[in-house]
């Protein structure tokens, strides 16, 4: 035991990464420090950051709308210009911790745009887009675990593009997503990829399936808050399944790396609850915990620090999902209802993102005379 519970939570075999990336962070080092002093080693956006970062008005990002609308950058352009410079820069940040870990860790991650979360497609291309664009071989394309957007994980893949995958909430679309992994690996493979240079994780979102469960619970249900551990523990399972398996060990001879599982959402949103949760009952080997900094700011505070707290509870884990069953809870339809939220907020998040830099755009050309 040490007095550095992040160090600890490294050590148990749980990748930190921050949740959370805005301009201010990158030039004043604020990103820098927490790579050395706080173990993180990776990073992930969203549009709901991108929306937080630029529409705060932060004079960081200034000068770049002021030239975007003397070139006439057109809006959607202009946004990806400005989250791919961001993501670049924090890629450079990390860029130490990707060589140290060999490729494994000093990620950071950014996303297609959520409008084309059921066009497979259009996905693939704007993969490809993100990868060019930002051009760093620590990048991650996040591409959402939407039925629609499967075979694009695994061309993305077969490309030998790295990917999150995101918006995972339950454990039979999560092995779909293993599926995906598996293929895109073995396509990349036929297309003389180089394997160990391809990495991928796919997010499970956690604190949103206890937010939704508990609501159809009532207030005093005992069964209240141990829908979301015990769905990602099941999901871990599955994964360990994969990875046993002979297809699985094809890959890894050839310098395949796992698809580690990534627990999202982990900023608790029930005060009642404990705001390590969804860090410190989660802890095994060959995972990732992104988390916003309020979060790794409690876990260095005071998580809790006991050993593996997923494999070790997998019939705990079946039990408390069986009790919710009985009690009425569908949680195929809990995640489903998830999953469409989770595109919508992204979708709408991308849309104030898209106003927000428009409005700053006409600004800086009203300024400019043009």
């Amino acid at each position: 035991m040490t007095d550095d519970l992040l160090a600890e939570l490294s050590d148990a075999g749980v990748s930190i990464w921050l949740d959370d990336l805005d301009r201010g962070r990158l030039s004043g080092g604020g990103l820098a420090e927490l790579v050395a002093n706080s173990h993180v080693v990776g990073v992930t956006t969203n549009p709901t950051i991108f929306e937080k970062a630029i529409g705060s008005g932060s004079a960081e990002y200034a000068d770049q709308v002021r030239d975007l609308a003397i070139r006439g950058v057109a809006l959607d352009e202009a946004v990806r210009a400005m989250t791919t410079l961001d993501v670049r820069w924090a890629c450079d940040v990390l860029s130490g911790v990707h060589q140290r870990t060999a490729g494994v860790d000093g990620r950071v991650s950014i996303e297609v745009d959520p409008r084309l979360a059921r066009d497979s497609k259009a996905t693939v291309a704007e993969a490809k887009a993100l990868a060019w664009s930002v051009d760093r071989p620590n990048l991650l394309v996040k591409i959402p675990a939407t039925v629609e957007a499967l075979p694009a994980i695994s061309e993305v893949l077969g490309a030998g593009i790295s990917v999150n995958v995101t918006l995972i909430f339950s454990v039979s679309r999560y092995r779909a997503v293993l599926e995906a992994w598996l293929a895109g690996l073995e396509l990349a493979r036929e297309n003389g990829h180089d394997l160990s240079t391809i990495e991928s994780v796919a997010s499970f979102f956690v604190s949103r399936v206890d937010s939704e469960v508990d609501r159809r619970l009532a207030d005093d249900s005992p069964l209240r808050g141990i829908a979301a551990i015990a769905n990602a523990r099941i999901a871990y399972q599955a994964f360990e399944e994969v990875i046993a398996s002979t297809r699985w060990s094809s890959l890894a001879a050839q310098g395949a790396h796992v698809q580690r599982p990534l627990w999202a959402s982990t900023g608790v949103k029930d005060p009642t609850y404990s705001d390590t949760r969804y860090v410190d009952q989660l802890v095994t080997i060959d995972v990732v915990n992104t988390m916003p900094e309020g979060t790794l700011d409690a876990m260095r505070d005071h998580g809790v620090m006991s050993g593996d707290t997923v494999r070790t509870r997998y019939v705990e884990a079946h039990a408390d999902l069986a009790a919710l069953a009985d009690a009425g809870i569908d949680l195929d339809d809990v995640v489903d209802v998830l999953e469409s939220e989770g595109v919508e907020k992204f979708v709408k998040s991308w849309e104030s993102l898209l106003a927000v830099v428009q409005s700053a755009l006409l600004a800086a050309r009203t300024d400019s005379g043009r």
